[in-house]
Order: structure tokens, then sequence, then C-alpha cells
């Protein structure tokens, strides 16, 4: 099968998030599957374009035409792809030549142009994929220009739509429809919602199939709550709205080859993991004891259950136990926790910064992994935390209910600790089980630990299930 794949961004060549990871390893599993045949397509950002380690050939040029704009395009192809998958960029300094790759104020022109671009490229090239698989906002036009413009160059394509977060949904004013789209004014109603032009609505509304990152996220995206004003819309597509729980990458996300970390282990050898915690200790100057590590990396802001933390923080700092933070943010947030880790030198260690390779190493030294989000679409950290043997604490929201099933000590049943309702003495309740069972059942947890990290989280299981969504489709 013939599957192009359309993101803002894929590592390793760029990633901000979530969506940078998977559009790494999904594209790679899918690739491994015989018969088919990947195509990824980027834009072209100065950071990709001027870094050396990336090689790049042109494959073609030519114009688009946003109403009265002219736009040059350059396709760009990845010269380390394999034959089964292939990588392309497409090449506007003006849009795309920038330091960053969102947040600016002509975000909707630069992913509007992007969008028509990718569709030209590929009828240049005589690329006729089965399947666009689109995701986010970014790639919102796409399923509306191929049928405006481009469904004479693909009459079999079908398209797929993937929200990985439905809080970021591609708005402009509405002259921008005139001003920008071109599109004949058919097209005007499927893209304007709320009185504005809303990228990922009109993809919901054109797309053959929409999909989400977990399950249960695609059932919280039919009610007001999760949805940020798109339930209705989203409600409206019933079965053709689909959730499909992420993996991760277990060749970049293993403990047993993970050059970053103190000491190499795995399910069957775990021994190495109480070396990387000593090590973790020394580096952050926490006290070196077998007091319980608890960790998060994450951006510091409310929906990722900051909010919460910082109310049961100091109650939960009386208690025997050692905390570890990385993640920047919100500035509340941050000069909130760095003056309560003033407070609590040797047990509380607070790191303002993003750093891979030691969150790696807090993977790794962590015993419990804190996740309280007020909501997820799937979520990857407690994926990783788990691989890694960091039992997580989680509200049980989106993604994070699919993955982390509540752990019963008496069968051995579950992955982690849970709490229902969203709210500060519930999440340090959910943490005082997890503590209770560190302590004083140490085999239920260490089982528990063990069990975590043999559980396959790869992208086997997901890109088979999406490989089923493209073979109901054509």
């Amino acid at each position: 099968m013939k599957i192009a794949m359309i993101a803002s961004e894929a590592a390793p060549f760029i990633k901000t998030g979530g969506l940078g990871d998977v559009l790494q390893a999904l594209p790679a599993e899918l690739s491994r599957i015989k018969g088919n045949q990947i195509a990824v397509f980027l834009p072209y950002y100065k950071k990709i374009k001027y870094n050396p380690a990336i090689e790049t050939e042109l494959v073609t040029a030519f114009t688009v035409n946003l109403t009265w704009r002219q736009q040059y395009a350059g396709l760009f192809r990845w010269k380390g792809g394999s034959g089964n998958l292939q990588i392309y960029f497409l090449d506007n300094e003006f849009y795309f030549c920038r330091d960053g790759i969102y947040g600016f104020y002509d975000d909707g022109e630069r992913f509007a142009y992007f969008a028509k671009a990718v569709l030209a490229a590929m009828a240049r090239i005589e690329l006729r994929p089965e399947i666009l698989h689109c995701h986010d906002w970014q790639t919102g036009l796409v399923p509306i220009y191929l049928e405006a413009e481009f469904r004479d160059r693909f009459p079999s394509t079908r398209t797929v739509f993937t929200i990985h977060n439905v809080e970021y949904q591609g708005k402009t004013g509405p002259e921008f429809f005139n001003e920008v789209l071109g599109l004949d004014d058919r097209w005007r109603g499927v893209c304007s919602f709320d009185g504005c032009i809303n990228f990922m609505k009109a993809a919901v509304v054109q797309a053959d199939l929409v999909t989400t990152v977990s399950e249960t996220y695609a059932t919280e995206l039919r009610y007001p709550y999760f949805a940020h004003g798109l339930s209705g819309v989203l409600a409206s597509r019933g079965e053709k709205l689909r959730g499909i729980t992420n993996g991760i990458d277990v060749s970049v996300y293993d403990p047993a080859a993970d050059p970053a970390i103190a000491q190499n282990y795995s399910a069957a050898d775990p021994s190495g993991k109480r070396a990387c915690k000593r090590a973790l200790q020394q580096e952050l100057g926490l006290a070196e004891s077998d007091a319980p590590i608890l960790a998060m990396v994450t951006r510091l802001a409310s929906h990722k259950g900051i909010d919460i933390l910082c109310y049961i923080l100091r109650r939960l700092l009386e208690r025997e136990l050692q905390l570890v933070i990385v993640g920047t943010g919100e500035a509340k947030y941050e000069h909130a926790l760095n003056s309560v880790a003033s407070e609590y030198p040797g047990k509380f260690s607070m790191n303002l910064r993003f750093d891979s390779a030691l969150a790696s190493r807090v993977y790794a030294g962590a015993d419990i992994y804190l996740m309280p989000s007020r909501s997820e679409p799937c979520g990857l950290s407690q994926l990783i935390a788990m691989h890694y043997g960091a039992v997580p604490v989680v509200n049980a929201t989106g993604g994070l209910k699919d993955t982390v099933p509540p752990f019963n000590p008496d069968t051995g049943e579950g992955r982690g600790y849970t709490f229902q309702s969203y709210n500060g003495d519930d999440f340090l309740g959910a943490i005082d089980r997890a503590l209770g069972d560190y302590y004083n059942n140490r085999a239920a947890w260490e089982a528990l630990v063990r069990a975590d990290m043999e559980t396959d989280f790869s992208w086997q299981a997901p890109a088979q299930k999406y490989m089923e969504l493209y073979c109901s489709l054509i």
C-alpha cells in the first residue's frame, strides 16, 4: 500500500513534542510491513535546511498559488531514506526559514501553503498514494484542497486525519477564506466554525476517517469538557471517529542500550537500575538513600497537573521520598516549584530546562513517575517510564486510562496507581498507595516493576490497527 504521511514535525529532524515522536516511529513501523511504501512530507524549516548532518537532494521545483500570491516551492528528499520509507521536505524560505516553527502571526497562511504545496508536489512527481494520513491542524486543509482542486490527479486517494491535541485547532479570521485560501465559496461552510476559519474542523468534516491517539480520548472528544468547542462536530462523525493508542520507539527508549544512563539494564536483569538511582542522586545533589525517587519530565502547565501538584507539594515532601522535576513552562509554576525546591535541599531537585539525556537518566533512576494531567490525548512519558521500570501514578483520563490500568497488589493485575477525580487530595492518595506498596509490600512492588518493563509498548500493534483502518477505506 502507498501511504503518504503529512505533518509539521517529525523526529529526528524537528520535534517540539509527542507529535514528533509519533512521526518518527509510526512511518518506520509501517514501512516494515510487506508491500508498504511510505512517504513523509515535512516543511523544510531553517533548523533542518541548514543542519549539515541532514543531507538532502533537490527533486523538483514549482510554484503554488494562494489567491494573488504566487509562491516558490522546492521539493527536497532526504538522502538517508530507504526504498520503503522516503522523507520529503517542502522548501519556501519566506514561510519556513525562521527561528522556531510555530507561533508566528501568519501561521495560518504558512500551513495553508504547506497543505496545497504537498498535493502539488505529489502530483508533480506522480506519487499516487492510496492513503493520505494528515496529522493535527497544520495539515487540516489537505483534505479540502484534495477534493476542491486535486481530485482529478488523485481519483482513488482516501484521507485519514489524526487529532493529537484538540486544544490547538488552527483558527484564523473569516477574511482568511477570501484573502488566502482562494477556494470556491461552497467550501466556506466546511472551513468555518464559530465565526472563524478553523483548520481542524475542516479536516474533521472532510476527511474520510478521523482518528485520535487513544481509545478513551476518542470517547472524551465527544463531550464539551474535553473537545474545546468541537464536541458536536466530532460526535457527528460517529463510527468514523476512532482511537488508536500510541506506542513508543523501543529502539530509542531502551534501558538495555541507552547511552545516556549510568548502567544499562533490562527486565531480565534489572540490577543496573539501582546504579542508575545512585548516579542520579549524586548528579542532582540528592541524599544517597533508598527512599523512592518520584519524578516528572513535563511541560510546566496547568493541563499537565502542575496546579494540583503545587497544591499538595509541601505535604508530599513531608513523606519519606525524593522528588525530581525536569521541564520548563509557565512562569508562575517555574517560580513556585523553584521556591519550594530551595526549602528542601537534598530532597527536591528542580531542573528548569529541557535535556533529553537528563530525562533518560531520570526515567532510569526514578522509582515512581507522576503524571496527574487534567487531560491527556495519549501521553508517551508514562510508557517510557514503565519501560524503564518507574511505576506511574496517573489521572485516569485519555491515554493514561488506556495504558495504566490500576494495580491490584492481591492479584498482580494492573500497571500503576490511578485517581479518578481531578483534585490534589485524590492525587496524593494515589501516591500514598504507591508508597505503601513500595515500603510494605516489596514482592508485589518488584513484580509490578518487572511486569511494566516486560509490557510491549512498541508501535507494532498500533501500526497493524492503522493498516486495518486503511484497508477498510480502500
